[in-house]
């Protein structure tokens, strides 16, 4: 069938560039012309043979352009020409009639690409870190935060896109997805309303795990005062201005950094459920390997402060990217300031840039010294 509409829609090509031609009005006026030398060379009935030959030249014009066959052809033209045009604006009709369908398939295929296009420089920037010996001085800011974020990311979509290849499970697979964003997709399938909400949905319940941790910090302050920790008296009044509203400045907290380098603050030295109130602060799986995913968390956020320091500071950081950076440290950025979220950064990075090895249990407990009693925290979470 397409071979036969492609042989007609030829055939009507060749017969309307036949009737553009030029040529054969030229010709007929050349030989009407020879006609009338030839009538008027032979006598006087020239005018009226030459009449005769219009009249009989305009009716057989008439005949071929009203037969039969032209007006097939003239009607198949007109018939493709639309139905080319119908197929070449299909979308905007599916849209029309489906406005619900096609949005999901435009947030799917926006998705899948950024999705893709993050996990090409994922495989980038890993060449890059292993090429280092697993340095990550070598990165830019953005950069260590793709490399933390898209392992995760890729593990939490990866079922969905699974599932999805498989026959006629798309049909089932994206609107269950569409249906639980938040649950089953990454922020490259979010809106810009989605991943402001579900970023307050995941601070809320970290934030939640605040007093807990606080509560065990005060619990081992016994353990402190039976050692006669020369940095106990520091560490208390610290944590009595944590209880009475107030937060310590960064140069408070690094006076007592030499706590979190010896039991019972040390990371090797926390209790299991210490453990586990840590992980859940800072969105951690709190199964198997506690200790080594919290290190990695402090050694990842670590290398992002040093990177924000050799750009220029947080003063030169992009507005998205500063209520990025705050959420990520457990500060909800929402209608704060600029000028509130550089000074708050610049707090912590100042902690953050003397952490080595031995206090790596200092940043992670840095979130409640700098925002247990947050005014944009507790809105949050009361």
């Amino acid at each position: 069938m397409s071979l036969t509409l492609l042989r007609t829609l030829c055939r009507h090509q060749q017969h309307v560039l036949q009737q553009r031609q030029p040529v054969s009005f030229v010709g007929s006026g050349a030989f009407r012309g020879a006609i009338r030398l030839q009538s008027t060379a032979a006598g006087g009935d020239g005018p009226k043979q030459e009449g005769d030959n219009d009249k009989q030249s305009t009716k057989e014009r008439l005949a071929a352009k009203y037969s039969r066959e032209n007006v097939k052809r003239n009607v198949q033209g007109y018939v493709f020409s639309r139905f080319f045009d119908y197929v070449k604006n299909y979308d905007k009709v599916i849209e029309k009639k489906f406005p619900s369908a096609v949005h999901v398939y435009r947030v799917f295929l926006v998705g899948v690409r950024d999705f893709f296009n993050d996990m090409k420089k994922l495989v980038k920037i890993t060449k890059i870190v292993y090429s280092h010996d697993n340095d990550l001085r070598c990165l830019t800011r953005k950069e260590i935060e793709l490399y933390y974020q898209m392992p995760r990311d890729m593990r939490k979509v990866a079922p969905v896109l699974l599932i999805s290849a498989l026959p006629f499970a798309n049909y089932v697979i994206f609107p269950l997805a569409y249906m639980y964003p938040r649950t089953l997709l990454t922020s490259h399938f979010w809106s810009a309303q989605q991943k402001l909400d579900f970023v307050q949905i995941d601070l809320r319940n970290r934030l939640l795990y605040n007093r807990r941790v606080f509560r065990c910090m005060q619990s081992k302050l016994d353990a402190l005062k039976k050692t006669h920790d020369p940095a106990y008296e520091k560490f208390a009044y610290m944590l009595g201005l944590l209880g009475s509203g107030l937060h310590p400045t960064s140069e408070e907290i690094l006076d007592v950094k030499e706590v979190f380098q010896r039991p019972p603050f040390h990371l090797n030295s926390l209790s299991s459920s210490h453990l586990k109130y840590l992980c859940r602060l800072h969105d951690i799986h709190a199964g198997l390997l506690r200790r080594f995913r919290l290190s990695e968390r402090a050694y990842v956020v670590h290398h992002m402060d040093m990177a924000i320091k050799r750009e220029g500071g947080v003063h030169n950081m992009p507005i998205e990217s500063l209520k990025h950076a705050c959420y990520l440290r457990g500060l909800n950025a929402n209608n704060l300031s600029a000028e509130s979220m550089i000074e708050w950064l610049q707090e912590w990075v100042k902690v953050s840039l003397v952490v080595d090895e031995d206090c790596i249990s200092m940043l992670l407990h840095l979130p409640i010294f700098l925002t247990y009693n947050h005014t944009n925290n507790w809105i949050l979470i009361h």
